[in-house]
């Protein structure tokens, strides 16, 4: 299941050939599913659209209003994230997909992603999401990041339901 912010996903899909220069594939952590690669991918080769990959390594915090090392990614989270944006990359490429990717840290992934598809001049957001929930809930949970970019992004965003 897909939802969209804005047009409708008809919409979006027979606007792609003429609209998608460049697409921002984004995470706020999670693996890079194949359902949301496979909907980055039909993008891009309906439209002849690059991809650019985004991981977010999470920041936990702050300690007394200054970074602490303990609320830092780990060595093991960098990697882990810098490997699934590898890969990810690398299955755009074998399909014929220009693809670039980096991963970033922060603590404040949606503005983050906001800011890193306006710098990259992206058309569209595609993520991975879970199922809406309350919005005073969702608010607080992390796995709701998704659902917080569809409401900030300025541009399209097709977030793919993962768990059905």
């Amino acid at each position: 299941m897909i939802a969209t912010a804005g047009p409708s996903n008809g919409d979006l899909e027979r606007r792609a050939s003429a609209r998608f220069r460049r697409i921002l594939l984004a995470s706020e952590g999670r693996p890079f599913s194949d359902a949301v690669i496979a909907r980055a991918s039909a993008l891009a080769l309906g439209s002849g659209a690059n991809v650019h990959v985004l991981s977010i390594a999470r920041v936990h915090g702050v300690a007394f209003g200054l970074p602490n090392p303990g609320l830092l990614p780990t060595k093991r989270e960098w990697d882990e994230q810098r490997e699934s944006v590898r890969r990810t990359v690398a299955r755009l490429r074998r399909k014929g997909i220009e693809a670039d990717g980096h991963v970033v840290g922060t603590r404040n992934a949606t503005k983050r992603i906001v800011a890193e598809a306006a710098s990259e001049g992206c058309d569209v957001i595609v993520m991975a999401a879970d199922p809406d929930r309350n919005r005073l809930i969702g608010d607080m949970i992390w796995s709701q990041e998704p659902q917080r970019v569809r409401r900030r992004a300025r541009v399209p965003v097709i977030l793919v339901r993962e768990g059905g």
